[in-house]
């Protein structure tokens, strides 16, 4: 996945980069990707960086006049794109001084987006910043606090840490004391660390960066769950700018619509409320969606409803559908409703799916994250089942179902957009629809028993 695909990037951003462990290389690779596609792109620092490359660029201007500036983007960067600004060389040090803040807004007359490395770090993979840090303008309208997944299990000190004491005073770590997941998330969330600067307008997207294999991908996915649950954060990146692939996973905000409105009529009495363990089987599924740490859980009633209320969780928002016998496409667009503006895709779960997991749900989602496709579906003995995934650019097409018809069909119209996931629980699919799948399902469960 690319960086500019996962961020979402529309002309007219200015885009600033803080933090640590590859905010130049993610800044080049963004502003190349965005020049692939003919967009006018400016890079520059409000800090200081190292002279580009030529792969990093193509054009350097160094100027600390905003007029001569103006003048030499209007004849290069119609022409030459990515162009990267500087005000001035510092030649001990070779580096390159950053624009004045009041540049900014002119700037992006000039550009389809101004990209802004707005933070040092000695090139290490963490840090915390000073006082007079970060440098962001306040035009940006997407900031980007970036972390080296190599901070992960270091010593606490300047070997691989820039600012240690700042670092320590955020995460109450000891200097010399092992670098933990916990530790990183709580650098990139602090007021003082990642969120330091942010704009009130900008989306904040944290990067996971360094990330390159498996290992590290499970590390990362922590630091991830953790950063993704704040209600700054619009969304998480876990990868490694400088790669082919610079994005392995896109952690966006994905709720749960758990249909729980039928009114059981082959069963013969509200099968939600049939016996899982110590509970009901709606609470069972319910709970189980609720662990596998969903942005939002929302449970949608119908028949029945007074009776099954009581058997859902705190944490689960309710809807009744007043509309249930006219089919699920009612309770669809029931659970739709509800759901968050910032929501950018919906699982969709039966509440008569007690063997489904905790495991199985995150897969699909944790297949959404690393995928461009916008629908995951889970496949056992080779058929597909529920819970779908769809991404909220189905959800007007979702809204348009009519009668007892569910996802499948938006499935079937766009199969060039369908991601399918096996799950090796194949039972874990297995839906109750009569007496016979429940007495079934309850010979193999010793924790479940007919009332």
């Amino acid at each position: 996945m690319q960086l500019s695909e996962a961020l979402g990037v529309h002309k007219g951003e200015i885009i600033s980069l803080t933090g640590a462990g590859g905010k130049t290389t993610a800044m080049y690779r963004l502003a190349t990707e965005l020049a692939s596609q003919g967009w006018r792109v400016i890079t520059t620092t409000t800090t200081m960086i190292r002279p580009p490359s030529s792969q990093q660029t193509q054009e350097l201007i160094v100027e600390d006049r905003l007029d001569q500036v103006l003048r030499l983007l209007s004849k290069v960067l119609p022409l030459r794109s990515p162009v990267t600004l500087a005000s001035k060389r510092i030649t001990a040090e070779n580096k390159l001084k950053g624009i004045e803040l009041a540049w900014v807004q002119q700037l992006k007359l000039r550009a389809d987006v101004v990209i802004i490395e707005a933070d040092g770090s000695r090139g290490l993979p963490l840090k915390a910043p000073a006082a007079y840090e970060p440098v962001v303008p306040e035009e940006t309208t997407l900031l980007i606090p970036v972390c080296g997944i190599s901070a992960l299990g270091q010593p606490l000190s300047s070997n691989a840490v820039h600012r240690p004491d700042l670092v320590a005073k955020l995460t109450g770590l000891a200097y010399n004391e092992p670098i933990t997941g916990e530790a990183i998330a709580r650098v990139l969330l602090h007021p003082l660390g990642g969120l330091k600067g942010a704009p009130a307008q900008a989306r904040v997207v944290p990067l996971i960066n360094q990330v390159d294999d498996g290992g590290l991908l499970a590390a990362a996915r922590l630091i991830a769950a953790r950063v993704r649950n704040n209600p700054s954060v619009d969304r998480v990146l876990i990868g490694a700018a400088g790669s082919e692939r610079p994005v392995l996973e896109n952690w966006r905000r994905v709720a749960a619509v758990v249909l729980a409105a039928g009114g059981s009529r082959r069963f013969g009495r509200p099968k939600q409320l049939l016996p899982v363990g110590q509970v009901s089987m709606v609470e069972h599924v319910l709970r189980t969606v609720l662990n596998a740490n969903l942005k939002q859980v929302v449970a949608v009633l119908g028949s029945h409803a007074e009776e099954i209320a009581p058997h859902v969780p705190t944490g689960v928002q309710v809807i009744v559908n007043t509309d249930w016998a006219s089919g699920i496409s009612s309770s669809i667009r029931a659970g739709l409703s509800v759901l968050a503006p910032a929501i950018e895709a919906a699982l969709f779960v039966l509440a008569d799916q007690p063997q489904l997991t905790q495991e199985d749900l995150e897969r699909i989602v944790l297949a959404y994250y690393g995928s461009d496709k916008s629908i995951v579906v889970p496949v056992w003995q080779a058929h597909r089942g529920s819970p779908a995934l769809f991404d909220r650019c189905h959800f007007d097409a979702m809204r348009m179902l009519q009668g007892d018809v569910g996802g499948r069909i938006v499935i079937r119209s766009h199969p060039e957009c369908v991601l399918e996931v096996s799950l090796e629980k194949s039972q874990s699919l297995v839906d109750i629809d009569t007496p016979s799948d429940y007495e079934t399902y309850s010979r193999t469960q010793p924790y479940a028993s007919e009332e």
